[in-house]
């Protein structure tokens, strides 16, 4: 980010109660945070850190999802030309992550027996910082109603489903290495296949949970 943009999003000028304000700057500590991690600088402590910050950008979208319909002030959008490429974060996240990047999610828990889909953590948080990115461009362009509607909108069509299933992975993946229970590896599922919950239980191969102690960052297994 650069100076002018960092004077203007944390402008003293701005009432650091405003609800925009707020949104805006947990949202801009995640993209920074998750950025951080995705440069692989501390692999072992990534997931409990990945969870934290997760969990407090849900805080924000849980705002926005409770406030009032923000309509924003121009009737269409105006362009912000070229956006960031998320594939060098994605591909450094699959790296980090493997084995354990791939999980199964359901994706509307109020649609009957729907089959669970694999879905990838490094898919989830690329697509998510897109999101974000989006609104922030607004934000930082002068356009704070843009920019909240935006954040409003996507969270509801997009960022909040996504982020709310990575989250649920995440917590998994802590809970089986703290709670001393085997993970199984969902072995050669691949997130282009549309398998059904017996062909994911058939795909689920063995990985103990001591295997991933040291990567998560956490105690080893006895």
């Amino acid at each position: 980010m650069s100076d002018a943009n960092a004077k203007l999003l944390h402008a003293v000028a701005q009432d650091p109660d405003d609800f925009a304000v707020q949104i805006a700057d947990q949202i801009e500590s995640f993209i920074v945070a998750v950025t951080e991690v995705a440069k692989g600088d501390e692999p072992d402590s990534a997931v409990p850190f990945l969870l934290l910050e997760v969990s407090q950008l849900l805080l924000a979208g849980g705002r926005l999802g409770a406030h009032e319909d923000i309509v924003p002030d121009e009737r269409y959008e105006p362009d912000l030309g070229p956006e960031p490429d998320p594939d060098d974060l994605r591909q450094r996240f699959a790296v980090m992550l493997d084995p354990i990047d791939v999980y199964s999610e359901v994706f509307d828990p109020y649609e009957p027996r729907k089959a669970p889909v694999a879905c990838r953590i490094s898919d989830d948080l690329a697509d998510v910082i897109t999101d974000l990115r989006h609104g922030l461009a607004h934000y930082r362009a002068g356009r704070t109603s843009e920019a909240l509607w935006w954040w409003q909108f996507s969270y509801f069509s997009n960022w909040g489903s996504t982020a709310s299933a990575c989250l649920r992975a995440l917590q998994s993946l802590v809970a089986h290495v703290r709670l001393d229970q085997p993970l199984q590896e969902l072995d050669g599922l691949d997130t282009d296949e549309d398998l059904g919950e017996e062909d994911l239980e058939k795909e689920a191969g063995k990985v103990m949970a001591e295997e991933l102690a040291g990567p998560l960052g956490l105690r080893t297994v006895t």
